[in-house]
C-alpha cells in the first residue's frame, strides 16, 4: 500500500508538472497582446515540447496522477470542516474537468485521433460565438490558475527562503493571468482577418466533441457524488476515538486524530497545520495503541526530537485502524486554533537564520557596587551598542536578556549572507565594547568583557507572546545551540565562541587555529566549534572574505 508520505510527493510532483505547462500555456495567450501571428508562433514553439511524444506522456501522466490524488485525498478525508483556502484549493480543482472538458477534447483529443490541429484563429472564434462561451473562457482560466497558486502556496508556506520570493510569486500569480487575458481578448477583436490554421485532414464534428465532452463530466461527476456519498452511508469500517471527558468522535479508516478533533470541533493545537513539522498536537495513546500503524519518517524523527514516550503520536499523522483512547497533550482550551494553520506567516515559520548571543561578563558583580540610575544609563549605552553592531551589519535584534541579548540574522537574505553577517556583527560588538570601556574608563574597576556564541541553521520565527506583549522571534535546536556556544565562551574565557557549520556556510577561513570537537550541554552529538578569545582575530578574515566575494 503507498504511503500518505509518498502519495504528497507524487501530488506534488504531478502538480508542478500542470504549473509548468499551465504558466507557458498562459504565455502564449498573452503573446496576443502582440497579433495572432504572433500567438501561432509561439504555439509551434509551445507545441515542440507538450505535443511531442515525451511531453504528451509527461502531461498526461501528471493530470492523471494528479486527479486521481485528488479524488484519493476527499475519499480519505473523514470531514469537509477546513480553512477557507483550502476548501477554494479543492473546490477550484472539483470544478476545473468540468469547465475545461470542452476545450481539451476540441483541441487534444482530436489532433490525437484525427490530426486536426486548432490553432488560434479557430479556438478564438469558438470562444468569440458568444458572451457566455467568453465568460464561460475567462471563468475557467482564473480558476485553473488559482487552484495552481493555492496549490503551490500550501506547499510552499512553511518554507523558509520562500519568505524572500513570495513578493515575485504574488507579482506573477496576479500579473500573468492578466495579461493572458488580454492576450486572449485583444486576440478575439483581430481574429475574423486572420485565415483559418492550414489543416490538411478534417477534424471531429462540434456536436461529437460536446457530446463526449457531457458524458466525461456526467461521468466525473457521478464519481464525485459516489465519494461523497460514502461519507453519509454507514460503513462497518467505523473507528472510535475517546477523548477525556467522555467525548467520542467517529471516524473512518484512513483518517487521522487531528482530523478526527476538527470535524468535532474539539480544541486541538497544531501550529504547522498539521504536516508533521511540530510536536504540538501530539497526544497520548491511553488504549488501544497496539497494533496501530507505527511512526515513520517525519514523525517518528519529531518524536525524537523531543524525546517522546513510548504511547506519544502526533495526532496528524496517526491514522488508527481500530478503536482508541487519546488525551491532547498541549493544552488548547484557550488557544483559538481548532487545529488549523496560523493566517499570519509571522505566527511561525520555519526558517535557516543564523543566531547571535550575546552576554556581558561580571555585570551582575558591577551592578550590585552602582546606583540604580547610573545602572540603567549604562545598559542603555550597552544595549545602543548592540543594537547598532546587529543592525549596522544587517542582523535584527530579537530581544535584551538582563545584559544579554539575543540576534537573528538571514530573515531576509540566504544563509551564507546570514552568517557573514553574524560575524560581521560579533566584530563589531567587539569594537563597541572597546569604546565603551574608553568612555566608562573612570567608572570601571575592570574592563568589560563579553562572551558571544553564533550558531546557524533551522529555527521557527514567528511573532511569540501574549496579547499585546508579544515580539517576534525564534526557538529550536539552533538557538538553544547558540546559547550553549555563549555559556561555553564564559567557560574558555573567550571572546566568541562559533560553530565549524556557521564559519564553513560564511565560507570564510580562521589562519592559525585549529577547530574542536566539543560537548555542548542538551545535544547528544559533539560539536565541531571555533574559540577565537579575541573577535578582532577576524577582522582580517571578513575583510578578505569580503573583497573575494
Amino acid at each position: 500500500m503507498i504511503s500518505t508520505a509518498v502519495k504528497s510527493r507524487v501530488h506534488i510532483a504531478s502538480g508542478l508538472v500542470l504549473a509548468v505547462f499551465i504558466a507557458s500555456h498562459f504565455t502564449n495567450h498573452a503573446l496576443g497582446i502582440v497579433s495572432i501571428e504572433v500567438m501561432e508562433r509561439g504555439r509551434a514553439s509551445f507545441s515542440l515540447l507538450w505535443r511531442s511524444l515525451p511531453g504528451t506522456l509527461l502531461l498526461y501522466s501528471a493530470l492523471l496522477v494528479h486527479v486521481l490524488l485528488a479524488l484519493d485525498a476527499l475519499r480519505r478525508r473523514n470531514t469537509l470542516r477546513m480553512p477557507l483556502a483550502e476548501a477554494l484549493k479543492i473546490g477550484f480543482g472539483l470544478s476545473l474537468p468540468l469547465l475545461i472538458a470542452d476545450h481539451v477534447i476540441a483541441t487534444r483529443l482530436d489532433y490525437t485521433l484525427t490530426g486536426f490541429v486548432r490553432g488560434y484563429p479557430e479556438v478564438l472564434r469558438a470562444i468569440g460565438v458568444s458572451s457566455g462561451m467568453i465568460a464561460l473562457y475567462t471563468v475557467a482560466l482564473v480558476i485553473v490558475w488559482a487552484h495552481g497558486c493555492l496549490g503551490l502556496w500550501f506547499w510552499l508556506r512553511g518554507r523558509g527562503w520562500f519568505q524572500r520570493f513570495a513578493p515575485v510569486f504574488h507579482m506573477l500569480a496576479v500579473v500573468l493571468p492578466i495579461l493572458a487575458l488580454t492576450g486572449i481578448f485583444s486576440g478575439l477583436r483581430w481574429v475574423e482577418a486572420v485565415p483559418a490554421t492550414a489543416n490538411t485532414v478534417k477534424g471531429l464534428p462540434v456536436a461529437t466533441i460536446y457530446g463526449i465532452a457531457d458524458i466525461f463530466r456526467g461521468c466525473f461527476l457521478l464519481l464525485v457524488a459516489v465519494l461523497l456519498a460514502m461519507k453519509l452511508l454507514p460503513r462497518k469500517d467505523r473507528i472510535l476515538v475517546r477523548y477525556p471527558g467522555g467525548r467520542v468522535v467517529t471516524i473512518s479508516a484512513g483518517t487521522s486524530i487531528l482530523e478526527a478533533s476538527r470535524s468535532t470541533g474539539i480544541a486541538h493545537a497544531s501550529v504547522c497545520g498539521g504536516r508533521g513539522r511540530c510536536s504540538t498536537c501530539r497526544v497520548q495513546v491511553l488504549s488501544g495503541l497496539e497494533g496501530q500503524p507505527e511512526a515513520e519518517g517525519r514523525e517518528r524523527a519529531t518524536l525524537r526530537s523531543i524525546s517522546a514516550g513510548a504511547d506519544v503520536r502526533l495526532a496528524c499523522q496517526l491514522r488508527p485502524v481500530h478503536d482508541l483512547t487519546v488525551a491532547p497533550i498541549v493544552d488548547a482550551g484557550h488557544v483559538r486554533q481548532l487545529a488549523m494553520p496560523a493566517r499570519d506567516a509571522a505566527a511561525g515559520q520555519e526558517r535557516t537564520v543564523a543566531a547571535l548571543f550575546c552576554d556581558l561578563r561580571g555585570f551582575t558583580q558591577m551592578s550590585e557596587r552602582k546606583l540604580p540610575y547610573d545602572i540603567v544609563f549604562f545598559l542603555n549605552s550597552y544595549f545602543a551598542t548592540v543594537g547598532e553592531a546587529v543592525t549596522g551589519a544587517g542582523g535584527v535584534v530579537d530581544k535584551f536578556i538582563g545584559d544579554g541579548a539575543i540576534a537573528l540574522f538571514g530573515l531576509e537574505t540566504d544563509l551564507p549572507h546570514a552568517c557573514r553577517q553574524a560575524l560581521e556583527a560579533a566584530v563589531r560588538l567587539g569594537e563597541g565594547v572597546e569604546r565603551l570601556n574608553r568612555s566608562f574608563r573612570s567608572e570601571l574597576d575592570a574592563p568589560l568583557r563579553i562572551a558571544m556564541g553564533l550558531h546557524a541553521g533551522p529555527a521557527i520565527v514567528g511573532q511569540m507572546g501574549y496579547d499585546k506583549v508579544s515580539s517576534l522571534t525564534a526557538v529550536g535546536d539552533t538557538i538553544n545551540t547558540a546559547s550553549r556556544l555563549e555559556g561555553l565562551a564564559k567557560m574558555r574565557d573567550a571572546e566568541l565562541v562559533v560553530s565549524a557549520d556557521l564559519v564553513r556556510i560564511a565560507g570564510l577561513s580562521l589562519p592559525g587555529r585549529a577547530s574542536e570537537e566539543m560537548d555542548i550541554r542538551g545535544r547528544e552529538a559533539r560539536l565541531e566549534t571555533w574559540i577565537v578569545p579575541h573577535v578582532a582575530d577576524i577582522a582580517r578574515s571578513l575583510a578578505e572574505s569580503r573583497l573575494s566575494a
